[in-house]
């Protein structure tokens, strides 16, 4: 016992802690500092992943090493880096830096979020943070929500509270098969979270009925009526109807006015994926964008995108919140007491039981950079996205498919040398060189025309120069 004490002391001793935390603190802002200059580091020091099995092996000591420090320098000598300039891959942003301290503080504090007296701190500031996100997008002062891990969660979480709402019995309390198959109207662009959402829901393949879209990849709102139609003959019964502002494949922003009067014309819950598009909301140049997302029952919005936030914190929220308690219409009286539906005990209404304190960094980031760099950021990123696709569109041996709705584009390279039909075989060896030679970090998509490159301009300190050093590197692969 003597020796564990010992062990313990040592493992909790503070002025260990305060050493190894400012030597860490010292070495992540030099990385910061190589990463956003983008000199000496590689986008990603790309890896089979074998390898990276390899390098950190399972051989755990049993006495104490003290290699924190090089164990920090190898995670990251070999992580991706997405504060370099040149990352402009997946829909993850290059967070600010004071989120990561928050981070520390949350992990330190260790105050789960089921019930309030276990997280009183960042409740509150949960609360206030889903309001102010609410006010963005034009909610009444009703709405409410919470905030949790990711839009997969977050889509299945609103997906639960409509099928509680609209499906006509109890299928939480009495099995999916209660009553009529469920379905749900989703855009043949719709992300797939929402066909595996619907799929934990038990309502099998055919209930995601697919709606089409235009040639920008939009909903079409005239092809609701016949998707309603054919699911009714097929004996489905439609419940919702969800939209997306900001799809993952090319960024489009489905017209969503028209797709909520078609929800009230039918009595259907009303659902916006917005997880990339509605920091849109942000932007006096764009918000417009988003216009008719206020009418919607339930919206998911992503930090870990358009708000610089490291992942996971996603918001989903609710038009009329009391409908967030309705995801997950269970009780636990050991947690949860007599009190009835207390909006204090997020556990009630959330995947997640003990959760960490996620709104402590985007409220504090908020509360201390202040608002106006987040609406900048989103300003400057679908700007720049829009000035690259133009000199994409002007270049001899560059495709832009669809114009960009925000900072999401897809484009290929065409050179003169390579026929046609060989184009999509291109992409794919084109993103590969660049990424395993860690240049850039893009990724790629495949539409109706083919197989494309795709960028998402999410890293703030990505310039103009950086996109035309792009070009210039698919241009030189090419002709490799």
């Amino acid at each position: 016992m003597t020796d564990f004490r010992e062990r313990v002391a040592a493992a909790y001793d503070v002025e260990s802690f305060r050493r190894e935390g400012q030597r860490l603190v010292d070495t992540l802002a030099d990385y910061l500092a190589q990463a956003e200059r983008g000199e000496g580091l590689p986008v990603l020091p790309w890896a089979a992943p074998a390898v990276s099995v390899d390098r950190f092996p399972a051989a755990f000591p049993e006495e104490p090493t003290g290699d924190f420090a090089e164990l920090v320098a190898r995670v990251l000598s070999g992580s991706n880096h997405l504060h370099h300039p040149r990352y402009v891959g997946h829909q993850v942003t290059a967070p600010v830096p004071l989120a990561a301290l928050c981070d520390a503080v949350s992990s330190l504090l260790n105050n789960g979020m089921a019930v309030y007296e276990m997280g009183p701190v960042s409740t509150a500031m949960e609360r206030n943070v889903l309001r102010w996100m609410a006010a963005r997008l034009g909610l009444p002062e009703t709405a409410d929500g919470v905030l949790t891990s990711g839009g997969s969660l977050g889509n299945l979480t609103a997906l639960l509270a409509a099928r509680q709402a609209k499906a006509g019995y109890d299928a939480w309390n009495e099995g999916a098969h209660a009553g009529p198959p469920l379905a749900v109207l989703v855009p043949a662009s719709a992300h797939y979270s929402l066909s595996r959402a619907i799929r934990v829901m038990g309502w099998g393949q055919g209930g995601a009925i697919p709606v089409a879209v235009d040639e920008r990849f939009r909903l079409r709102p005239d092809a609701l009526g016949p998707a309603l139609e054919s699911a009714t003959r097929q004996g489905r019964k439609v419940i919702a109807v969800v939209a997306s502002a900001g799809s993952t494949a090319t960024g489009a922003f489905d017209p969503l006015e028209p797709v909520a009067d078609f929800c009230e014309r039918h009595g259907l819950w009303f659902h916006v994926d917005a997880a990339h598009g509605a920091s849109a909301a942000l932007s006096a140049a764009h918000r417009h964008q988003v216009r008719g997302i206020a009418r919607a029952d339930s919206v998911v919005w992503d930090a870990h995108k358009g708000l610089l936030m490291p992942a996971l914190v996603t918001a989903v929220l609710f038009r009329d919140g009391a409908r967030s308690f309705e995801s997950f219409a269970q009780e636990a009286s050991y947690l949860f007491g007599d009190t009835e539906r207390p909006w204090s005990d997020v556990a009630l209404r959330t995947m997640e039981c003990t959760k960490e304190m996620m709104a402590l960094k985007l409220y504090a980031c908020l509360s201390v950079l202040g608002t106006r760099l987040f609406a900048d950021a989103v300003t400057e990123s679908y700007a720049l996205t829009r000035r690259f696709a133009e000199r994409l569109s002007q270049a001899g041996d560059f495709q832009v498919p669809v114009p960009p709705d925000c900072n999401i584009l897809c484009f290929r390279h065409t050179p003169e040398h390579v026929p046609p039909e060989a184009w999509d075989a291109l992409q794919g060896r084109l993103r590969e060189r660049l990424v395993t030679r860690g240049d850039f970090y893009l990724v790629q998509t495949k539409l109706p025309q083919g197989v494309f490159l795709r960028v998402t301009v999410i890293n703030p300190l990505t310039t103009d120069a950086d996109l035309d050093a792009l070009m210039e590197a698919l241009r030189t692969a090419a002709r490799r």
